[in-house]
């Protein structure tokens, strides 16, 4: 079995989807070898739930661990190894993200990492507008629950971090971003009158761009797509499987199995029919902010 190539220098992975694509191959390589998950926890010094964090690319390698791991399988190649053991360096690196460490949990930092490599999100919300599309006045209002005017320096920094991580809509290498929100978004006020005219200003300046869709889920449909609001991360890379992101009050759910995903995707189908065209949804757009 041959060993994977690096990653292309021209794409724009981090460290994130580097140790998801290295413990992928890692564990291509330990099946195709008819080794246990135990025998190779073995030789490592570890336990079977430590191989099996770094097979789903959940925590950080060593480059002691991977070296053995490569003599288990049966890759002694120099110039094989030499690959693996620097995307292992590379993956080590810190993401930009890093900076803003000490605001996100470890489950979103996760997060802010596949985001950043997807080449297509699609997400779905009936409370808020996605983060990716909110104006700075409007994450403010939502970061502040309400009182700007009361905003301390971290609330400043985590409205800095949402401003950040919208920079991968920009350029050649934007993915392609597909919202479906509940009509009812529309029509909270958050921050008040003005801030929302802002908002939904910038999602009609936003969805004229080729690889911004928008599509609004009126109140007669409303509420039989989904439960809660979701987001669906695809990748260029083949090692990636498409990953369903669920957040909830204690932490997220990162769920890949193939099962688990399909049950999402349709979803969003469903959602996509329920809803109002693109067109149709600028068209409510404007509506509505003639309204506020």
């Amino acid at each position: 079995m041959a060993v994977f190539d690096d990653p292309k220098e021209d794409q724009p992975l981090g460290p994130t989807v580097r140790r998801l694509i290295l413990g992928t191959q890692l564990r291509r390589l330990r099946e195709h070898a008819g080794i246990s998950r135990s025998s190779a926890a073995y030789s490592i010094r570890g336990s079977e739930s430590k191989l099996s964090r770094m097979e789903s690319g959940r925590v950080g390698f060593k480059e002691r661990d991977v070296a053995d791991l490569l003599t288990l399988y049966g890759v002694i190649d120099d110039t094989e190894r030499a690959k693996v053991l620097d995307l292992v360096a590379k993956s080590n690196v810190h993401g930009w993200w890093h900076a803003f460490g000490d605001l996100m949990p470890k489950w979103f930092e996760d997060y802010v990492g596949l985001e950043e490599a997807a080449t297509q999100i699609k997400a779905y919300e009936l409370q808020f507008v996605p983060g990716l599309l909110q104006t700075e006045e409007y994450a403010m209002a939502i970061a502040s629950r309400g009182r700007p005017e009361n905003a301390n320096r971290e609330t400043e920094r985590k409205v800095h971090l949402r401003m950040q991580r919208q920079k991968i809509l920009l350029g050649r290498s934007a993915p392609k971003l597909w919202v479906v929100i509940d009509e009812s978004v529309l029509y909270r006020r958050l921050g008040g009158p003005r801030v929302l005219r802002k908002q939904i200003d910038h999602l009609l300046e936003m969805t004229t761009q080729p690889h911004i869709s928008l599509q609004i889920v009126p109140y007669q449909t409303s509420g039989y797509g989904a439960e809660g609001p979701f987001t669906l991360l695809r990748f260029a890379e083949t090692e990636l499987a498409d990953i369903v992101y669920v957040e909830h009050l204690a932490g997220a759910l990162y769920l890949e199995k193939a099962e688990e995903v399909e049950i999402y995707s349709r979803a969003l189908d469903r959602l996509a029919v329920e809803a109002e065209t693109p067109a149709r949804s600028r068209q409510l757009l404007m509506k509505v902010r003639e309204e506020i």
